[in-house]
């Protein structure tokens, strides 16, 4: 069966360098956690995985004859914390005229509004040891994952398999989209996109029998990825 993640103490903080782990750690160790249900609080509440993952963005593709399912899954943490209504509108007002990069959501006809962000260190790097984002194939007969393969930063879009036993996948912040290896999970192929790839791929079958691969390249604004509006087209051989 797959295994259930161990919950994110302060100790397994990440940083670049020491004064980056204390940063992370300070702040996982001020915020409530007692599990992935844990609610909302004045005080603060750690959302691990995060709400963009495990598996959120871009949807999941499966092989029916191997019986392989393959996802794109982000590992973040985040914070949530609720605001009683008569200071959510200072609160929000401050943290926009600092260019804070936390979300403010006002939760109309509730006694709190609410602010969300990543849990990250001062240079801007998630407080969670990389990788962040992974293409993870999964065995749907035995519940077992069959490989895993990392991505280059945080990844906010799908994957989809060919018949011919390839994984196309895009997302991550490296504006790469890639080719891999059904079985392995073993990278064949990537071309870099002329903005983010954080969409699904498509593919169909031409008339006269060609494959075409089709995506996307539109970028995110919440990512540091370059921002488009190209349609790009691949063929198969």
């Amino acid at each position: 069966m797959l295994q259930e993640k161990r919950p994110l103490a302060p100790d397994q903080a990440w940083g670049s360098d020491e004064t980056e782990r204390k940063a992370c750690r300070d702040q996982i160790a001020g915020l409530r956690y007692e599990g992935v249900f844990t609610p909302p609080s004045l005080k603060g509440t750690m959302i691990f995985p995060g709400y963009v993952g495990g598996v959120n963005w871009g949807s999941a593709s499966a092989d029916e004859k191997r019986g392989i399912m393959v996802v794109n899954v982000n590992q973040l943490a985040f914070w949530v914390r609720l605001i009683p209504r008569a200071q959510f509108v200072q609160q929000a007002a401050e943290s926009s005229r600092i260019q804070a990069r936390a979300q403010f959501s006002s939760q109309s006809g509730t006694p709190y509004g609410m602010a969300r962000e990543l849990i990250q260190s001062p240079k801007g790097l998630p407080c969670v040891p990389p990788p962040w984002s992974r293409t993870v194939a999964v065995d749907l007969n035995k519940g077992s994952i069959v490989w895993e393969a990392p991505a280059d930063g945080p990844s906010m879009g799908g994957a989809i398999m060919t018949a011919g036993g390839l994984v196309f996948v895009s997302g991550a912040t490296d504006q790469k989209l890639r080719a891999l290896d059904v079985d392995t999970g073993k990278e064949l192929w990537s071309v870099r996109l002329p903005a983010g790839g954080q969409a699904m791929p498509v593919t169909y079958q031409s008339p006269r029998g060609k494959q075409y691969l089709v995506i996307a390249s539109g970028g995110h604004g919440d990512l540091p990825v370059g921002l488009g509006d190209s349609i790009i087209a691949y063929a198969l051989p």
